[in-house]
């Protein structure tokens, strides 16, 4: 609720579209009970209208005078809507997502450039052909979602399926079965789906893959996160039956479409590698002043040159636009992706390793590490301080741990699992649910140098349950490390 009223004071709103619910995984959803609450934060008077689709026949409160239903609003509407005409560059719209900082970022597109590139991109990545039927399994509400269910597939005139739901109900067979019942031919998923659906698969063969006709598929796609090989090996053989090349899409909420991915029959393919740049995408690793490094060596992403769907600004904030993707210490020219990657000695490959970052990638989800150790400090009643840092988790590639101090003692055994999920359920309610730690692990204090700084690589070792080796002859505390080993 937080996050929306955050980004309805951002971008100076004047309505907010929702639904009373939304359906997930059979449960109703209280969308419009979550935007009252975000409104009732203060700060949005902006807000004149709250249009309100009625999802299911549930009832959810109304505001007189505020809030509509759509079968209202339409009430007398022509069913003719004229285009209005706007320049190329004309803001199409403002997309918030995470930063290193705390405050997310809207992120703004312009008309022209991004529905060009999203049409591009369905020809060139996805081979679109008149006959297809594309799915891609993205929320709309991220930028995969956008790009590649609203804007790509319309603007190319595709005939697509939309998915609401997860695609764990109400089987872990449900993407198999839908690719049968529609003959879907392209399919473009996230590598945390495909990772989740191997594990169901493996062990019920009622779920497998192989009871579903996937004859036709020709081309897979995966998005949002590195995809590792055996994923991908997985996926290539189970889904695609060897016959079906996976275009692993390398992009960003800035970018606005496809970036660095293989051209499906064109690019010779490597697991767990994006492979090349698109044509005019000029792309390059490079070191902490913008010197080129060799192939084989790790460095930062950049873009050398400008391209059609770009990011224009951060809405509200043009220096932070500036200093964020544009650094003054690689001569302000490069954008910067903000991912480490690395190219092959061999071919040149691309491969993807990681944030250079605060920013974690959790199910291809871009989460702020100070976002959620603000909304964890929020919780006034209980939490004094409060770090969060990723570790590599088998399903979501990276998970979210938080190291809590308590106004209160350390607690242990049930009492701990019980605040631990009051804790999962705050981080829910003020951020939304992707960002709930899946590790939280309680103190009496956090690792600090005798400055005050908090030791997040030691963090990240006890996240990791490894061995603390490093030097912490620096630490004010030592004796907290063994303190901060239980997760709950």
């Amino acid at each position: 609720m937080r996050t929306l009223q955050e980004r309805i004071i951002d971008a100076g709103a004047v309505a907010v579209v929702t639904a009373n619910f939304q359906l997930r995984g059979g449960k109703e959803l209280p969308l419009k009970g979550i935007v009252d609450e975000g409104l009732g934060l203060g700060g949005c008077e902006s807000i004149k209208t709250v249009f309100v689709f009625e999802r299911t026949a549930s009832k959810c409160n109304m505001v007189e005078g505020r809030d509509i239903t759509f079968t209202e609003a339409l009430a007398g509407q022509s069913t003719e809507c004229a285009p209005v005409m706007v320049g190329a560059e004309h803001p199409l719209f403002i997309l918030f997502t995470s930063g290193s900082t705390g405050k997310p970022k809207g992120v703004q597109h312009s008309t022209g450039g991004f529905v060009l590139w999203a049409k591009l991109t369905m020809d060139w990545t996805f081979d679109l052909k008149a006959d297809d039927v594309f799915w891609c399994t993205a929320d709309i509400g991220w930028i995969t979602g956008h790009a590649y269910v609203a804007y790509g597939p319309l603007a190319a005139g595709a005939t697509q399926i939309i998915f609401e739901g997860i695609p764990t109900y109400p089987n872990a067979g449900r993407f198999w079965q839908m690719i049968e019942r529609h003959k879907c031919s392209i399919f473009y998923t996230a590598p945390t789906a495909i990772r989740s659906l191997i594990k169901s698969a493996e062990s019920d063969e009622k779920v497998h893959p192989d009871r579903s006709d996937l004859s036709s598929l020709r081309i897979l796609g995966s998005v949002g996160e590195p995809i590792n090989p055996e994923a991908w090996m997985w996926y290539y053989k189970n889904i695609g039956k060897e016959k079906c090349p996976i275009v692993d899409t390398f992009w960003q909420t800035e970018t606005g479409g496809h970036m660095i991915t293989p051209l499906p029959g064109a690019t010779p393919l490597v697991p767990g590698s994006c492979t090349l740049p698109l044509p005019g995408i000029m792309a390059a690793i490079v070191d902490e002043v913008g010197n080129d490094v060799p192939n084989g060596s790790g460095g930062m992403l950049v873009i050398k040159r400008p391209w059609p769907s770009m990011i224009r600004t951060i809405w509200n904030d043009p220096e932070r636009f500036k200093n964020s993707y544009f650094p003054a210490e690689m001569g302000g020219t490069f954008y910067l992706a903000g991912d480490g990657a690395v190219r092959s000695a061999d071919r040149g490959y691309f491969r993807i390793t990681g944030r250079i970052d605060d920013v974690l990638n959790v199910s291809g989800h871009r989460m702020g590490t100070m976002e959620i150790e603000s909304a964890l400090v929020a919780k006034t009643d209980l939490v004094a301080e409060a770090a969060v840092v990723g570790r590599p988790d088998d399903l979501t590639g990276e998970a979210i741990c938080a190291f809590v101090v308590l106004k209160r003692g350390v607690p242990t055994g049930d009492e701990a699992k019980q605040l631990a999920k009051e804790l999962r359920d705050w981080v829910a309610k003020e951020i939304g649910p992707i960002a709930k730690p899946k590790d939280i692990r309680f103190g009496e204090n956090l690792p600090k140098t005798r400055s005050g700084k908090i030791m997040r690589r030691l963090l990240r070792s006890l996240a990791k349950g490894e061995t603390i080796t490093q030097d912490t002859s620096t630490l004010e505390n030592p004796a907290i490390l063994g303190q901060l080993g239980q997760a709950y």
